[in-house]
């Protein structure tokens, strides 16, 4: 099962680097990672993506409370959460194929954001599901390459990591 953290940590140099490790110590894999600052800019969000049952979840999230720079770690249920992945993808396109890739694009609802004359690179935002969905039609055309950010996540209604 997968359990998508929120990790409120100090915005310090060598953060990032202890919460990993303290992962990879354990021998649990990360899914998924993103970092940045948050309102007040010396606390950043590690927003963490990470599988397992209850036990392993709750075992990760005592070790993360352990660390010194760690404020507050929650666990966002899909529920009653925003989640949301932003995509870039570079497809290998001719002057033939640029309609129909631009009509994939506007079906989901993505935005091309450079025209190359063998390439069109899209950038899509939305859940897993979304982004895998564009990327299996994109392939057909010949995806050169692909990044995606990770998961970002926030609770919704009022203010509670």
């Amino acid at each position: 099962m997968k359990h998508t953290l929120a990790v409120l940590v100090e915005n310090k140099s060598g953060v990032l680097s202890r919460v990993a490790s303290l992962f990879s110590r354990r021998g649990y894999n990360i899914d998924s990672l993103a970092v940045g600052v948050t309102e007040d800019p010396e606390i950043s969000r590690m927003t963490i993506v990470v599988q397992g049952n209850d036990q392993v979840l709750e075992q990760v999230t005592k070790q993360l409370n352990k660390l010194v720079d760690v404020i507050k770690v929650s666990d966002i249920g899909a529920d009653d959460a925003v989640e949301r992945e932003l995509a870039l993808i570079k497809v290998s396109a001719d002057v033939t194929e640029r309609a129909e890739i631009i009509q994939i694009a506007n079906i989901f609802r993505a935005r091309i954001v450079d025209v190359a004359p063998k390439s069109i690179t899209v950038e899509v935002t939305g859940d897993e599901s979304k982004i895998n969905a564009i990327e299996k039609l994109l392939r057909q055309f010949g995806i050169k390459e692909m990044v995606r950010t990770g998961k970002i996540a926030l609770i919704r209604g009022p203010k509670k990591v």
